[in-house]
């Protein structure tokens, strides 16, 4: 079952899988990427209980060791509907024997994606229901077409409101964080999209100065802004018609890393009945519209 959202002129499906956007619909354009196999078979994952690689890939949660694919199990679990409405909808993820047996914590996991005037926003809720804190991670992975707009991938480019490090960590085998860096050329605010800058892996800025950066192209500009998400990257494959703007809580496993997934950098730690919070908006312009 697809759940299909409008508002205005805007309209958006999304899956229960996952609780996964899969198309968006604004300004008379398709924006968001539909998935290929060919080039990547997803649109628009939601990351949860890490982001990332887990070392060999394991985590160990007291003393013993688990496997845990790249970026959690929530993007390949189904979602229940816990409430819809023309505009809106709201999907919640709770532990069960399965989850529990790779990740032995009780959660609460809830995605809600609505349509407004601005654009579209998606808030995530992680709540822990247990009696023990909660190590967890969790962030957005959406990808939108490349071209944006139009047919020509040429003329794109990344631009952030504050101004970044020139450089990002570089991605070792495994998808494992370096302690080592590379140079990214670009002036820290603009960053001109084309294949080169995906040929090493994600770009990955860490502790990012900007909670708000735009993806502009000759058709138009989709603007993200990101709360309670730290870090920011960009990813995508050489030739691919698609780059992903992804906001997280967390990162990979750093290079060597065999402590306790409560102990691996960048992992929040969630007291017993408490709440987290984080909330995606995302809002476009077509230049047809500015003009």
């Amino acid at each position: 079952m697809t759940i299909t959202l409008t508002h205005g002129d805007q309209s958006a499906l999304v899956s229960p899988r996952g609780a996964e956007l899969t198309a968006w619909r604004a300004g008379g354009q398709d924006l968001l990427w539909p998935g290929d196999p060919a080039w990547w078979d997803r649109s628009a994952p939601i990351l949860f209980p890490i982001v990332g690689w887990a070392r060999d890939g394991r985590i160990r949660v007291d003393g013993v060791e688990r496997p845990m694919g790249v970026h959690g199990f929530a993007a390949g679990s189904t979602f229940a509907v816990i409430a819809q409405d023309a505009g809106s909808c709201t999907l919640e993820l709770t532990d069960d024997a399965e989850t529990r047996a790779a990740y032995p914590f009780a959660f609460r996991l809830t995605v809600t994606h609505r349509l407004t005037e601005a654009g579209l926003v998606t808030d995530l809720a992680v709540t822990n229901p247990g009696d023990r804190p909660l190590p967890f991670a969790f962030g957005v992975h959406p990808g939108f077409r490349w071209p944006l707009t139009g047919a020509d991938r040429s003329g794109h480019r990344v631009v952030f409101t504050e101004r970044e490090e020139p450089s990002v960590p570089v991605i070792a085998p495994g998808g494992l964080f370096s302690a080592e860096r590379r140079p990214v050329a670009f002036d820290g605010i603009t960053l001109p999209l084309d294949d080169a800058l995906f040929a090493q892996e994600a770009l990955c800025f860490l502790d990012a100065r900007s909670r708000s950066w735009r993806l502009e192209s000759p058709g138009g500009v989709l603007r993200m802004e990101v709360e309670g998400l730290p870090h920011l990257a960009l990813w995508s494959k050489p030739g691919a018609p698609f780059v992903c703007m992804e906001a997280w809580s967390g990162h990979g496993d750093p290079v060597g890393f065999t402590g306790e997934l409560q102990d691996k950098p960048s992992m929040r730690r969630l007291a017993p009945g408490a709440t987290d919070r984080a909330r995606v908006s995302l809002a476009f312009t077509s230049s047809a519209a500015k003009a």
